[in-house]
């Protein structure tokens, strides 16, 4: 089972790469996350960013190279040991279960584990920091705001227990005031020692908010450094942000 060394990094890929049929989506990246750090995968649509993150859930399998969290190798580990593991992924498209209510979707977080007791806790800590989410409870989740069923999306997440939590373009699709929260809730989940891996459309507010990032383009990752370092890179900023080089 995985072991915690706090020196080592809690998640490591090496040379990883990830073919659909014979194309290469991840061409051999190198990429490692430490605990308690915020970490963003920043690039254009299509450049393997998604894939990568399915990859670390275990819903992709790597063609080649090597993936290891807390210090065991992992790359052959179904997805649902993974989440046991503590590596939990919020989709692209929040993924929520759009017929149950919202009280059942957070539940579904939790099936993996058998402590009731702790469960409750946990439910009753997401509240506190959802609390949009609670006034909610009872209603069908398909019916909710999109920035309300991506709450209710890392909710769901949370009530796994996750030390690695993975954030597939929680942004997209919200409103300014709404993705405002919803980073608020992210800085809240880190600062209680989850460690979060994003991959973000909005390159100015995740690098913004994290302590390193990697840029990847066409499947291989062209810069890496820490968040300041890349928002003020002339390169990111041009073809990122928006800005003339």
């Amino acid at each position: 089972m995985p072991h915690d060394n706090p020196a080592a990094p809690l998640l490591q890929l090496r040379d990883a790469r990830i073919a659909y049929g014979q194309i290469q989506a991840v061409k051999g990246i190198d990429l490692e996350l430490f605990s308690g750090e915020l970490v963003s995968l920043i690039g254009a649509n299509g450049a393997g960013k998604t894939t990568t993150l399915n990859a670390i859930a275990g819903t992709l399998q790597l063609s080649g190279g090597d993936l290891s969290y807390a210090g065991s190798a992992i790359a052959g580990m179904p997805a649902h040991k993974r989440l046991r593991a503590g590596i939990a992924l919020v989709p692209e498209g929040r993924g929520i279960f759009t017929r149950l209510t919202v009280e059942e979707n957070l539940r579904m977080g939790a099936y993996t584990r058998s402590d009731k007791a702790e469960i409750e806790a946990d439910l009753q800590r997401v509240y506190e920091m959802l609390p949009r989410v609670k006034e909610r409870l009872p209603q069908v989740a398909g019916t909710l705001s999109g920035g309300e069923q991506q709450m209710v999306a890392i909710g769901r997440a949370l009530l796994s227990r996750p030390k690695l939590l993975l954030l597939d373009e929680p942004s997209m699709g919200l409103a300014p005031l709404i993705v405002e929260k919803i980073f608020e809730v992210i800085h809240t989940v880190m600062k209680q020692g989850v460690t979060v891996l994003l991959v973000e459309q909005n390159a100015n507010l995740a690098l913004g908010f994290s302590n390193r990032a990697y840029v990847m383009e066409s499947g291989k990752i062209t810069l890496s450094g820490s968040g300041q370092d890349l928002l003020h890179d002339p390169k990111v900023r041009s073809a990122y942000l928006g800005e003339a080089a």
